[in-house]
């Protein structure tokens, strides 16, 4: 039975400011969320300030992105990305059943699987010569029974929730996966690509997701029903990892919250590593200690009776 679909408006505001004028070089804005099935967007709208040329164009990935070039001199560079979508949630069936050929670790993808999933199945943090992070995979596998291939993700998923403090972070830039186990801490993108890589040196296929996360007990305007559980990570953009499993496809993981598969989860930007799939990331020309820092937060509500 197919879920409900629910409505969402959503509203992300980013500000850039500076203690005297500068200048802005090109600005790549990830904002709009990938429609698919299970997504489709209604409304977006993209507002700039100072006055800004914008174009949109589709990336490597096909994630959408606006080149946006600021005019003038300004203080302040202030991005507003709002839109409306129409979510449908998964159903256990979807999250459940997979090709009996990859009920079980190892499992091999098809050949023409792995012609695409090459960049997805390829470690990209190879500084471990002394195999810390495979060491650290191999803990969430059996030695004595079989090894179900959801059971050891959901177990290494709730694990990394559980046992990492979780830092917010709103500077550039990703932890690697052996700083990460290292400090025992880290973002919601950090705690990404921790089991991206981990999973990749199990044979699994995974990729870095940006996106929204929807939190009820922060939305005000919500339905009438009880408060959910709140959630890490929202008010700002989010990050999780979709794993590639035959027989269910892209299958998403947020090791932040311990959440497969959610509806909460509202992606935006898909990439192979998560320096491919920033929300903002652009320049500015002045002078060096102009820069007075950022300030993003994210509003995502659910619209009502919807």
């Amino acid at each position: 039975m197919r879920a409900m679909a629910i409505q969402y408006d959503i509203t992300h505001t980013t500000v850039y400011r500076y203690n005297k004028p500068v200048t802005f070089g090109l600005h790549r804005v990830m904002f709009r969320p990938r429609d698919s099935h299970d997504l489709r967007v209604l409304a977006t709208d993209l507002q700039v300030s100072p006055q800004a040329l914008t174009r949109l164009i589709q990336d490597p990935y096909s994630n959408s992105v606006a080149l946006v070039q600021p005019l003038g001199e300004a203080t302040e560079l202030r991005i507003v990305c709002s839109f409306t979508i129409e979510h449908v949630p998964p159903s256990q069936r979807d999250l459940l059943t997979l090709d009996p050929s990859a009920e079980f670790l190892p499992f091999a993808y098809s050949v023409q699987e792995r012609l695409d999933l090459e960049h997805y199945l390829r470690p990209h943090h190879n500084d471990d010569a002394n195999g810390t992070l495979i060491r650290w995979a191999h803990q969430f596998l059996h030695t004595d029974q079989p090894n179900s291939t959801r059971d050891v993700l959901t177990r290494m998923n709730a694990h990394i929730g559980q046992s990492f403090e979780y830092k917010a972070r709103d500077e550039e830039g990703t932890q690697t996966p052996l700083e990460t186990l290292a400090l025992g801490s880290g973002s919601c993108r950090d705690y990404a690509l921790l089991m991206m890589e981990a999973t990749r040196r199990l044979g699994i296929a995974t990729r870095f997701v940006s996106g929204y996360l929807y939190d009820a007990s922060l939305d005000n305007d919500a339905t009438g029903q009880a408060p959910g559980e709140s959630v890490t990570g929202a008010g700002s953009t989010h990050a999780w990892l979709q794993a590639y499993l035959p027989g269910a496809g892209w299958l998403a993981f947020d090791p932040t919250n311990n959440l497969m598969g959610s509806g909460q989860l509202i992606r935006v930007g898909v990439a192979r590593d998560p320096a491919l799939a920033a929300p903002i990331s652009g320049s500015w020309y002045g002078d060096a200690e102009a820069y007075e820092g950022l300030e993003a937060t994210v509003v995502v509500k659910r619209r009502k009776g919807v």
